[in-house]
């Protein structure tokens, strides 16, 4: 006996359907994984900031008052109040310069 095919309506469908499946895996595939990966890569760059913007106040802030109590004697008058301060103020543009010169990645993606 011969095998009785399905009517042409039903298999005509189940091909939609199939299609329909196998765009919308690849529309997630695209968007979904790619945006994990942002997602990922801005957490670790958001984290990396702020912790080294936190180390830099806590350093900078160390370093002023360092010159302002030890050497205290070496800036005297008018100089005691505004050396110490423009020493931390260049360090900090120091390291605000090396985290811009650092900063490399163009894209999201691995090459």
């Amino acid at each position: 006996m011969a095998e009785q095919e399905a009517p042409r309506g039903t298999q005509a469908s189940g091909q939609i359907g199939e299609v329909f499946g196998l765009v919308k895996e690849y529309a997630r595939q695209e968007t979904v994984g790619p945006l994990r990966g942002a997602a990922r890569w801005l957490a670790f760059g958001t984290a990396g900031s702020v912790m080294l913007a936190s180390g830099t106040v806590f350093v900078v802030l160390g370093v002023l008052r360092l010159l302002q109590n030890e050497f205290a004697s070496t800036f005297s008058g008018r100089w005691m109040g505004l050396v110490p301060y423009l020493i931390a103020f260049v360090l900090t543009v120091a390291v605000i310069g090396l985290a811009a010169s650092r900063i490399g990645k163009t894209s999201l993606h691995k090459d």
